[in-house]
């Protein structure tokens, strides 16, 4: 009895293995709270421990073709909370990440065998905080880039971005008049680093903030008016008692928004970058990049 347990578990591992060596849509998960997760987490005001509740809708439960880049860089079946060991100081719950992916495969908005998420994302961080030369900066572009060493030679890329943050901005006026400016310098950057200048890029309009600058950065975020940019806004979404984070039926629908915006970007950029990888025209665009950030600085 005991070898055959151990049998079907040496299959099971096998046949997740062997479905990892597949992936071939790539997304980076970054920004702060709402993007790390915290649908679901309950804070006791009388012991003041925050707990998340472990409730995972159907839209977040895992799916054999779904992984995600745990924080030692290995690729693991993507389970709630997404950012368990990536977000380490924060209690994490649910986020837009695992509905993204879902959604994805429900309405076939990508032609892949397996998609690949890869959290980034820290709670309370200011975007000065992801600056290029940064510490969490380069820690996403060593994840990202480490991506392409964890599966096969099978045309596995990155798709996209899918960037929340800006609470922790509406503090100050300063930051907040400074973000759309900082904002298209961070996205420039990324795309340049990435040697992907026309990296899809999702980013989401805050529904609240931790400062009087909310409306500041709203419209500094729907400002944006770059390339492959698109933005979902998250206003009208319900928040958790705190004000702050998306409870858990906002997270499922906000990664429902996220992977219709992101199917819409689909024809204009995911085939043209494919059929750049690997040929001379990949070199093409690392020329454009440069061009487009020596133009827009």
């Amino acid at each position: 009895m005991m070898m055959l347990f151990v049998l079907l578990l040496s299959l099971a591992s096998h046949a997740s293995s062997s479905k990892e060596q597949h992936i071939n849509s790539i997304f980076i998960l970054a920004g702060q709270s709402n993007m790390a997760g915290r649908g679901g987490v309950v804070n006791n005001t009388i012991t003041g421990i925050t707990t998340w509740d472990g409730v995972v809708p159907p839209e977040c439960r895992p799916n054999p073709s779904i992984f995600r880049l745990s924080a030692n860089l290995t690729w693991v079946e993507a389970r709630e909370p997404l950012h368990a060991d990536i977000d380490v100081e924060k209690t994490n719950g649910i986020g837009p990440g695992m509905p993204f992916a879902n959604a994805l495969f429900a309405n076939r908005a990508v032609n892949t065998d397996a998609i690949g998420l890869v959290p980034c994302a820290i709670g309370g961080t200011n975007l000065s905080e992801w600056e290029r030369g940064s510490f969490l900066y380069r820690q996403m572009i060593g994840r990202a880039r480490a991506t392409s060493l964890k599966v096969n030679s099978n045309g596995a890329s990155i798709r996209g971005l899918l960037w929340y943050q800006g609470e922790s901005d509406t503090t100050t006026r300063e930051d907040a008049e400074s973000y759309k400016a900082r904002l298209e310098t961070f996205f420039g950057d990324l795309r340049l680093d990435l040697q992907y200048p026309l990296l899809p890029i999702i980013q989401v309009a805050i529904a609240s903030g931790s400062g009087p600058y909310i409306e500041t950065i709203r419209e500094a975020q729907l400002g944006v008016e770059l390339l492959n940019v698109r933005t979902v806004d998250a206003k009208g979404l319900t928040l958790e008692p705190d004000n702050l984070h998306l409870t858990t039926p906002s997270q499922v629908r906000l990664g429902e928004m996220l992977a219709d915006a992101y199917s819409q970007l689909i024809p204009s950029s995911i085939s043209n970058h494919a059929r750049s990888k690997g040929c001379p025209c990949l070199i093409t665009h690392f020329v454009m990049g440069l061009l487009w950030k020596i133009l827009t600085t």
